[in-house]
């Protein structure tokens, strides 16, 4: 519990009214009425013409809150914005059982995003290679010029690197510009020092220069979480084993890892788009991250602990900002961050991490015991029972039917409510 008395230890928060929620909500993050309110309104169309081309209205997904989690000893309510019944619901019982020991604890690396320079068609690749290291200095100096404001704030550009790599159009050189891009995902101060180097880097290594633009492997900017989930509450020790021997396959194949990857970024992606980042470049470092030893493998690692609790950790690149971007002009991204009190790209990615770990872990639990159907089906039981043209409380009542009898089906859904007419 916070030290100001409020908790995300929310029981039973899925039974309550929309409004009741938002007033939980409001009362934890000390949002407005006005804040509260444009949970209802959609983002202006002027704003939204503004983002993107060629603008004929918007698209709306449900925001859900993530409740009881705890994290490195701060309570947390998680903004979701995601289509797909049972993701929210999920993290929030992950993060229920993982809060008996402690919750998730949390840590990120250095902000700092990779730039790359392509060269070509260089006379000698390995003198080319020793003056581009020679003149590292110069080369940052001029890269930092681009950027005062971010170098004021202690980041900038911070090294260079050199990679020789064969291919088909024979050796290249590929140089890497190494910035701390502070609370920023980066991409814009990146492109930009690496556009202005590369007239100077070409000179150098007397080749020819193609590529000049940020890489999404951001493996320099790594987010860590661990948690331990409680083997009672799971349902004892066998039940532990149970999750470790389907973890296992997700560690050794990749047809079973891609899917439980998937399930780390149905958590990941829902914050990552509630708080206006790119979700399509957490996702490619993500997994080309779990690539990188050579075969695709899982993010996330378990194993017992001494009192046979399972232990999970989480590790991958996460490329996110609370500056710049979508996220400072979309009104409801703004409000996200204010719900989850992020000052900082840490705290956010901390919490986008301990989401992810806490999703895998909801996935992997049911597949290992009651299987993945049944809360997801009963969930989706719901926007059945809607396309049958169920209505009010008539929802309800043939959603709770159709999982009653384990058929979720649209067919049986008319029929109940025929019957219930």
């Amino acid at each position: 519990m916070q030290e100001n008395g409020k908790t995300s230890k929310i029981s039973g928060f899925y039974k309550l009214s929309v409004e009741k929620r938002r007033e939980i909500v409001k009362d934890f993050a000390d949002l407005s009425d006005t804040d509260i309110e444009s949970f209802s309104r959609p983002i202006d169309i002027q704003l939204a013409d503004t983002m993107i081309e060629n603008v004929l209205g918007t698209f709306e997904l449900p925001l859900g809150i993530a409740v009881n989690f705890r994290i490195n000893d701060k309570d947390v309510l998680v903004p979701m914005v995601v289509e797909e019944s049972s993701v929210v619901a999920a993290a929030s019982n992950a993060a229920r059982i993982a809060r008996i020991h402690g919750g998730f604890h949390a840590s990120v690396t250095d902000p700092l995003m990779i730039g790359q320079i392509q060269l070509l068609d260089i006379p000698d690749i390995t003198t080319a290679a020793e003056d581009i290291i020679k003149q590292k200095e110069k080369l940052l100096q001029i890269a930092n010029e681009q950027d005062k404001i971010l170098v004021n704030l202690g980041g900038g550009a911070k090294d260079i690197e050199v990679r020789i790599l064969n291919s088909p159009l024979g050796k290249m050189i590929v140089m890497h510009l190494l910035v701390d891009v502070r609370d920023a995902m980066g991409a814009n101060a990146v492109n930009t020092m690496v556009e202005a180097l590369a007239p100077l880097v070409q000179e150098i290594t007397k080749g020819r220069v193609r590529l000049k633009i940020l890489s999404n492997l951001a493996d320099r900017r790594i987010a860590t979480a661990t948690a331990v989930f409680d083997k009672e509450t799971m349902g004892g020790e066998n039940i532990v084993d149970s999750f470790l021997e389907s973890y296992t396959l997700a560690s050794i194949d990749p047809y079973r890892a891609a899917t439980h990857n998937k399930g780390i970024m149905n958590g990941i992606d829902a914050v990552v788009t509630a708080t206006g980042n790119d979700s399509r470049a957490v996702e490619a470092g993500a997994h080309a991250y779990a690539a990188r030893q050579g075969q695709y493998t899982s993010l996330t690692r378990y194993w017992k602990d001494e009192k046979g609790n399972l232990v999970g950790e989480i590790e991958l690149p996460l490329a996110i900002g609370i500056v710049g971007g979508a996220g400072s002009i979309h009104p409801k991204a703004v409000l996200c961050k204010k719900i989850m009190n992020i000052t900082s790209a840490n705290d956010l990615s901390n919490i986008v991490a301990s989401v992810g770990l806490a999703q895998n872990f909801a996935a992997v639990f049911a597949l290992s015991t009651v299987g993945i159907q049944k809360g997801h089906m009963s969930l989706h039981a719901k926007n059945i029972a809607m396309m049958a043209g169920a209505k009010d409380d008539e929802i309800e009542k043939v959603a709770d039917q159709l999982v009653k009898e384990g058929k979720v089906k649209l067919d049986r859904a008319k029929e109940i409510l025929s019957t219930l007419r």
